[in-house]
Order: structure tokens, then sequence, then C-alpha cells
């Protein structure tokens, strides 16, 4: 499992890196690619050093499983209502950031209880 939290830490990379080249040369509304490549690419790092605590934690599991969710739902929406689109669904970006949040709470949660 954890190969697979690193391969999407990566992706997040590549697509972080990708928004926002896209945002600086091409993308019609700059502001929301430029949040698209932000959230992508501080979250790609914050996924690759969870992966290496989720063996030892099913908090940092719950953390990785609301933090991919919500990059994707937030980004996913905002870079479809970006490119001119309509969105995933309704409410997908806030219901993204609610998770992304949740995961920040739940890795909070896992210093407080993590065994040393």
């Amino acid at each position: 499992m954890t190969g697979i939290i690193l391969s999407i830490g990566g992706l997040f990379g590549l697509l972080g890196v990708a928004a926002a080249a896209y945002s600086a040369h091409g993308s019609a509304d700059s502001r929301l690619t430029s949040a698209v490549a932000l959230i992508l690419l501080a979250h790609a790092p914050a996924l690759i050093a969870l992966a290496g605590h989720l063996p030892r934690s099913k908090i940092v599991a719950l953390a990785i499983a609301l933090i991919v969710v919500g990059a994707t739902l937030f980004c996913g929406d905002v870079m479809l209502k970006a490119l001119g689109r309509d969105g995933l669904f309704w409410r997908a970006a806030p219901t993204g950031g609610l998770a992304l949040m949740a995961g920040w709470l739940a890795v909070i949660v896992s210093g407080f209880v993590q065994r040393s």
C-alpha cells in the first residue's frame, strides 16, 4: 500500500507542476488553475511523508484517504470549471476542501495517539 501512496503523491506532484505551467502559459482563468497547482503541490510531499507512517497507524491511513479524496474532488472540480466545463457535481469543491481539512485534522490527532 505504501507504494500506491507514493505513486499518488508523485502523480499529485506531476499534475501540480502541469497545472502551474498551464496557469502561467495558457489558462483563461489563472486564479483557478493556480489554486489547483497549489493544492496538488502542497499535498504531494505530504502524502509521500505520510506513507512512511502508514504501517503503524490507522489514523494516518484515514488521513491519507481523506487527503487523496479531498484533493481529487477539489482540484477536479476547480480545473473543470477553469476549462469552461461543468464541475464534477454540486458542491464538489467545498466537499473536497472539507475532506482535506479533515485529513489534516486526522494528522494532528495521529500525533497525539501514535505510540513511540
